[in-house]
């Protein structure tokens, strides 16, 4: 009892309230978002590429918004900017219940996006002021358990609802983020938060676009998180439509897939992290990218559903040694000053999450799902170049300044 209320007290009050609120949110996003080009496809008669234009309207508007977002909040304070994109992510998603044309799921989609990216960078840095930095690592690999906590559960009601309502899960997750945010703003006000003092070097937004232009290393991670993103995000925007054209009850699969993906992180993040804090972590992103690729190559040629969980299994595996590891590089790139920015850059990685169903939609639509899956492979595996030209540029830079 004494240990666990330890491992509790390490963090701070505020950290545990967003990794909770995260695990809700996410769990009631997974329920909708996954299952969303099924709906489109259902229901509004579109093509694959008007569908993956959709999809990824959101993580379009997430590069250029976590930016500014991620600054605001450095030069604001984190919560106006995060209470304000809770509220408006309510909002969004009660609008997917009235919503009835194709325009209007583009348009709110991308609010979903900009809102989501404004408040993400903001709560990782709003961690990040309250962790001791040699917890951080815990921090950040705690956070992407608890969205996966939530992904555990949300594809099963969202296969359920997407076969009978699936406006009512539109309804469940927008009352979820309201009441997130009206939870938040209560132990915000009753909690103290260490005030950390401003610093002099605030930038303006034209010195934090910069920024990109002159870390060299920062560059070449988030390129790098752009190729791994565009083969990883098929997993939302095309991979659903192949197991339903391809396999029988293919909804019920993939929302077994998802859930799977769920539960591996959940209960292999901690031992796998441990495991990968003994190495670099540029070697950890680059052991992952193979992992990636080896999973999109084996979804190529899924036939039933023992294939598609080996090659989730072997997709899963590479999202754990990856993306905690990306939020520590970010970390570390970080001057103090300049975390928010830093974290709100890293959100042009979506960049990736936005050709990725396009290009994926292009090639489904004109070739075969075998082909996209492979090209997709060998896209991940180029982000191997750029994490290693980015390790080699932060030696080079911290050697330069010594």
């Amino acid at each position: 009892m004494a240990s666990i209320k330890n491992y509790i007290g390490q963090f701070h009050p505020i950290v545990w309230v967003l990794l909770i609120g995260t695990v809700l949110t996410r769990g009631s996003a997974f329920m909708t978002l996954p299952f969303l080009s099924i709906y489109l496809s259902r229901h509004m008669d579109l093509s694959p590429i008007i569908i993956g234009l959709t999809v990824g309207m959101s993580p379009l508007m997430a590069t250029a918004g976590g930016f500014i977002g991620g600054h605001l909040s450095d030069r604001f304070g984190r919560k106006p900017i995060m209470l304000t994109a809770l509220f408006t992510l309510a909002f969004v998603y009660y609008g997917f219940t009235i919503a009835a044309g194709q325009g209007w799921f583009i348009l709110l989609n991308a609010l979903n996006g900009l809102c989501t990216s404004f408040f993400e960078p903001t709560s990782q840095a709003l961690m990040a002021d309250l962790t001791d930095k040699e917890k951080r690592m815990k921090v950040y690999s705690l956070r992407y358990t608890a969205i996966n906590m939530g992904a555990s559960v949300g594809p099963l009601l969202g296969a359920y609802l997407a076969n009978t309502s699936a406006k009512l899960s539109f309804a469940i997750t927008g009352t979820t983020y309201f009441i997130y945010a009206i939870v938040l703003v209560y132990f915000i006000q009753r909690l103290v938060i260490p005030h950390k003092e401003q610093s002099k070097k605030t930038v303006s937004i034209g010195d934090a676009f910069r920024i990109i232009k002159t870390d060299k290393s920062l560059r070449y991670l988030i390129i790098g998180i752009i190729l791994v993103n565009m083969g990883y995000v098929q997993i939302d925007s095309n991979l659903p439509q192949i197991l339903e054209g391809k396999l029988e009850n293919g909804v019920v699969i993939f929302s077994m897939l998802i859930t799977i993906n769920a539960l591996m992180v959940v209960f292999l993040q901690i031992p796998i992290s441990h495991v990968a804090e003994k190495f670099k972590l540029m070697q950890v992103m680059v052991v992952g990218a193979f992992f990636i690729a080896a999973g999109l190559i084996c979804f190529s040629f899924v036939n039933g559903w023992v294939v598609a969980i080996l090659a989730m299994v072997l997709l899963t595996v590479g999202e754990i040694l990856i993306f905690p590891s990306n939020s520590m590089m970010i970390d570390t790139l970080a001057p103090e000053h300049m975390r928010g920015t830093y974290f709100g850059a890293a959100q042009f990685r979506k960049i990736g999450n936005f050709l990725g169903p396009v290009i994926g939609g292009y090639l489904l639509s004109h070739y075969q799902g075998q082909m996209m899956f492979w090209v997709l492979a060998i896209i991940a595996l180029g982000s191997i170049i750029f994490f290693t030209a980015g390790n080699k540029s932060r030696f080079t830079s911290a050697e330069s300044t010594i």
